[in-house]
């Protein structure tokens, strides 16, 4: 597989190298995470949405499903960290120069950021993952995602009521 579409490089070179399997779904620009999920017929618990969360001295990649929001309360307990706020839209630009605002990968590990997967995640056999364009998905095992990812899996993301 080559890199095409939204795939940034060295997301696509990282699962190349790993030999992991993965499917590429263009579809229309989307920029909600439950906007991508209906644009490739999906489950919003099976779309990851990643907020990037700003503490006193570091920044942690959160990966959630669409379909929920992050507890700060409940991550900053996680983190034992009392300031936390989200990212800002110049500081997301600046760690993921590659992507674009707001489809970056949960593969912090590739920006040497800490990643945080809600433990609701585990639950899909397979999750979507925007790599880094806001045309483009791709379908990754969540098996293969956390083999790779490192990620450390906590409860800090509840479901959104309609």
């Amino acid at each position: 597989m080559s890199c095409q579409m939204g795939v940034v490089q060295k997301l696509a070179d990282y699962l190349e190298s790993k030999k992991i399997k993965y499917q590429e779904v263009p579809h229309r620009e989307a920029y909600t995470a439950q906007e991508v999920a209906q644009s490739v017929h999906a489950r919003g618990q099976e779309v990851v949405k990643v907020v990037v969360v700003k503490g006193k001295k570091k920044f942690y990649m959160l990966a959630l499903p669409a379909s929920y929001k992050v507890d700060l309360d409940a991550f900053s307990e996680i983190v034992d960290e009392k300031e936390l706020r989200l990212a800002t839209e110049g500081e997301i630009q600046s760690l993921f120069p590659e992507c674009e605002v707001g489809a970056m990968p949960p593969f912090g590990n590739l920006w040497k950021i800490d990643v945080y997967a809600d433990k609701s995640l585990a639950a899909d056999k397979e999750i979507w993952i925007q790599p880094g364009s806001h045309t483009s998905l791709i379908k990754i095992s969540f098996a293969d995602f956390k083999k790779l990812v490192k990620p450390k899996v906590e409860e800090f993301a509840r479901k959104q009521v309609a």
